[in-house]
């Protein structure tokens, strides 16, 4: 029984997800704030769910509880309901976005199916949503070679008892560190970033350097046979020594700082004139 969160988005508004037993669970209150448009999305549901129970109405019988990722950044259990839980949702609430959103949602577990019997579409589908955010696509190729190295580090980590997403973060701020002379936080605040991706604003080079660094940590890992969380963080900081004095090298060479503050998506902006997406997309975690 395993479980995979993940974003989708609607009309810029953010539904929370989470893959489990197999298929696909949403947030019932993500879902009730986009489709009546209350500011009090919990109360609304929390109403709801009151009124169909008195009704004697079976699709609360439907709801089930998941853990999920608020927006304080902590997990909480959030009442889901599947695809066929949300359809019978949707019926309860009247909206003038009841249809589009019907459409929209019964392509989004579609295509969520399909990636997942076949991941390369779901590599597609981040190519394509990374294009028309207007990045190159020499930068995309980087952005998504990114992404397999890294999960080939969290794969390892996990093979070694490293379980806890609180280690997961502190192994990456330390190969962060060494790499650049920040740590996560410390880097998005230099590139004046809040709630947006790290790595989604990082140049052709930044994102190379965290390739070498999450590269030579998993090779370490694996060559010292690293187990548990303290022999993991060991190989993570020699790891990132690596991708650090590879950095150093180049600023002599190249004799510029290659720790950029510039965000590369508020300079795309720019070049693009602020264009902006008017499509509905997905979020790729780290």
């Amino acid at each position: 029984m395993g479980i995979k969160n993940g974003l989708v988005v609607f009309e810029s508004k953010d539904i929370r997800r989470i893959w489990y037993d197999d298929e696909w669970f949403f947030s019932v209150v993500d879902v009730v704030g986009i489709l009546s448009g209350t500011l009090r999305p919990r109360k609304y549901w929390a109403d709801l769910k009151m009124k169909l129970i008195k009704e004697g109405n079976q699709l609360s019988d439907s709801i089930g509880q998941l853990k999920m990722e608020a927006s304080d950044g902590k997990k909480y259990m959030t009442d889901c309901a599947d695809l066929k839980g949300i359809f019978r949702i949707i019926q309860s609430i009247p909206s003038r976005k009841a249809e589009p959103f019907k459409l929209w949602l019964a392509k989004v577990g579609s295509d969520r199916v399909d990636e997942i019997d076949n991941p390369e579409l779901a590599q597609e589908r981040m190519k394509e949503l990374y294009e028309k955010k207007g990045y190159s696509k020499d930068w995309i190729d980087k952005r998504i070679r990114g992404i397999a190295i890294r999960q080939n580090l969290t794969d390892e980590w996990k093979d070694r008892n490293v379980g806890k997403e609180k280690e997961y973060a502190i192994l990456t701020n330390e190969i962060t560190r060494a790499t650049f002379g920040k740590d996560v936080s410390e880097y998005k605040k230099h590139k004046k970033l809040r709630g947006e991706n790290l790595r989604d604003n990082m140049d052709d080079w930044e994102l190379i350097l965290t390739m070498i660094g999450e590269k030579a940590t998993t090779e370490i890992t694996r060559e010292d046979d690293s187990s548990g969380f303290g022999e993991c963080l060991d190989s993570a900081e020699r790891g990132g020594e690596i991708a650090g004095r590879t950095r150093k090298d180049l600023e002599k060479s190249l004799k510029r700082s290659l720790v950029s503050s510039e965000n590369y998506l508020g300079a795309n902006e720019g070049r693009q004139g602020n264009k902006k997406i008017k499509m509905d997309e997905v979020r790729y975690e780290e």
